[in-house]
């Protein structure tokens, strides 16, 4: 398959790339584009065929529903009902990082809700991504726009990498903002539950309901018999091919242990990565030492932790070693992202 690819740099000017990229999701194709979370690669919501293109192309197992990403709040010919609490978080929150899971209407395919009765629905706030689905006249599901398990594409560069001869089209724009997926929360259970915690943090949906808690589910390791309700609940997600570790604890203790683990990860002829903050910038021994961003700014070590955990196979290291993150606001995301890109190898200090 030849992939086409676009860059926007003025959406008026480069209308044109959009407008193609619409027609071929009309048409039944897959577009990776932009979106303030990540990149998504999206195809026509309603079409069965055509999503199936997208779990193709990504590797990504059958069981794993996909959101469905629309340009519009009135949301009443894709669910069956949207709840007062619902409602009040589209109100708030829409256009942007929050994924609403309701019951579906029958014009939502099994393929695009993984056989579920619900259905996850956001939508963004890219000005790209909003175009794209309201040229395309369909909603677009789009899990992110990466091989199935590896961190999800925050540049166009890195949906080139794993997505380019497999996908019609690529549309490229500006980095992703917030650079972690997002909240997922289901709205088919009182009190709604978190089930991907994201941008919206949970102390942002208890001032709509002070009831909202994270699903007990993402507190452990999933089963192998566990059927997720939300994408990132069940499998190995975000992980680099290096292997991940975190250590979590007060900051002179994981200092400390970094070191010796990193002392010994050496001593057996392995290269190795440490993803810190700025704060802790000099105080590791060796090793390639890199800065999510400062402790201070939860906002940007999120940004910048896909990207990060891509350029540590660039290095091509074997090992990385990461400092744990505080899980209050978007910490809470930061730190669900490492827990499966660790696959949960976790060291508490």
């Amino acid at each position: 398959m030849e992939t086409k690819v676009a860059i926007i740099k003025d959406i008026n000017k480069d209308i044109k790339f959009i407008e193609e990229a619409g027609d071929i999701i009309r048409d039944g194709g897959t577009v990776a584009f932009p979106t303030e979370t990540v990149y998504g690669l999206g195809a026509n919501a309603l079409d069965e065929e055509a999503v199936k293109k997208i779990f193709i192309a990504k590797g990504r197992p059958q069981d794993n529903p996909l959101i469905v990403h629309v340009c519009s709040k009135n949301i009443s010919e894709l669910v069956k009902e949207v709840p007062e609490v619902a409602q009040r978080m589209i109100d708030k929150f829409w256009p942007g990082p929050l994924t609403i899971i309701l019951e579906k209407n029958d014009i939502i395919p099994n393929m695009t809700s993984a056989n579920l009765n619900t259905v996850g629905i956001r939508m963004p706030s890219s000005e790209i991504a909003l175009k794209l689905i309201e040229l395309s006249k369909r909603p677009i599901a789009a899990p992110s726009a990466n091989i199935s398990g590896r961190p999800s594409p925050t540049e166009v560069e890195r949906c080139i990498e794993d997505l380019n001869g497999k996908v019609d089209y690529i549309i490229g724009g500006e980095s992703s903002d917030i650079g972690v997926e997002s909240t997922i929360i289901d709205c088919t259970v009182n009190p709604p539950l978190v089930l991907r915690p994201g941008g919206i943090t949970l102390e942002m949906l208890k001032e709509i309901d002070s009831n909202i808690e994270i699903d007990s589910a993402l507190k452990s390791k999933p089963t192998e018999n566990f059927k997720p309700k939300a994408p990132g609940m069940k499998y190995r997600h975000y992980a680099p091919k290096a292997h991940l570790k975190i250590i979590k604890g007060k900051n002179e203790k994981t200092i400390e242990i970094i070191n010796e683990i990193l002392e010994n990860y050496i001593e057996k002829g392995n290269d190795v990565a440490i993803l810190t903050t700025d704060e802790n910038l000099n105080k590791f021994n060796s090793g390639k030492v890199i800065s999510l961003g400062s402790e201070n700014n939860l906002n940007e070590i999120a940004k910048n932790l896909f990207e990060t955990l891509r350029k540590c196979d660039d290095l091509g290291v074997q090992h990385i070693l990461c400092q744990g993150f505080e899980e209050k606001g978007v910490g809470l995301a930061i730190m669900n992202r490492l827990n499966k890109a660790a696959g949960y190898d976790i060291l508490e200090v």
